[in-house]
């Protein structure tokens, strides 16, 4: 346990270290295109390292603030991978259990070379949820299985986000448009009534 006294000195050496860095920081950053005068949204998503890769930033996009997605639509996952292994490795496929019926990795299974990162960060949606088991609004969260061909399968608990603020320059799956049946040709085999001709048959004449 931490005594006052040891915490005491040690508030004093943090603040003397803060009154040394934060003049530096302004000077190397200032200006009115400084770096931390922009925008720089939380990394709310899951994360994981394991086998070698770095899995940042993994998230579910919902609907806007106050709305969800329904049971039976699709929706967008977000995530960036870093290949810190031996090897290139691939994402083969991914799986939501009792969240999702499908997901599709468009383009099919995503290469990851050795020391590089691969971001499927959107805007456009590049691994999509179909057929949701459930309505899926912000701040639930769902579980994804990723199978990578070396580094196996990784679980992760993913959160999803509203697609609000930071988040709405993501963009949700293309809606799919049901396609509208064509008049269908009469079955085959089914004939068409067609007049029987009649034949006449002469009657019989007396001899004569």
């Amino acid at each position: 346990m931490i005594r006052g006294s040891r915490k005491t000195v040690a508030n004093g050496v943090l603040i003397a270290a803060l009154a040394l860095v934060i003049p530096a920081a302004a000077g190397c950053e200032a200006g009115l295109n400084a770096p931390t005068l922009e925008f720089h949204p939380a990394s709310t998503g899951a994360h994981a390292d394991i086998n070698g890769l770095l899995l940042n930033n993994v998230f579910v996009l919902g609907a806007p603030s106050g709305s969800t997605v329904p049971t039976g639509a699709s929706a967008s996952v977000f995530l960036s991978i870093y290949n810190g292994g031996a090897s290139d490795d691939t994402l083969l496929s991914v799986s939501a259990p009792g969240s999702a019926t499908s997901v599709r990795i468009d383009g099919g299974p995503v290469g990851l070379p050795v020391d590089d990162a691969v971001n499927l960060t959107g805007p456009r949606p590049e691994v999509i949820l179909s057929g949701l088991k459930r309505p899926l609004s912000g701040g639930q969260s769902i579980p994804l299985i990723l199978d990578f061909e070396h580094a196996g399968s990784i679980s992760l608990l993913v959160p999803v986000q509203s697609q609000s603020f930071y988040y709405s320059t993501y963009s949700a799956p293309p809606a799919v448009v049901p396609t509208t049946a064509s008049p269908t040709a009469k079955a085959a085999g089914t004939a068409t009534p067609t007049a029987t001709p009649t034949s006449t048959t002469a009657s019989p004449t007396p001899g004569t």
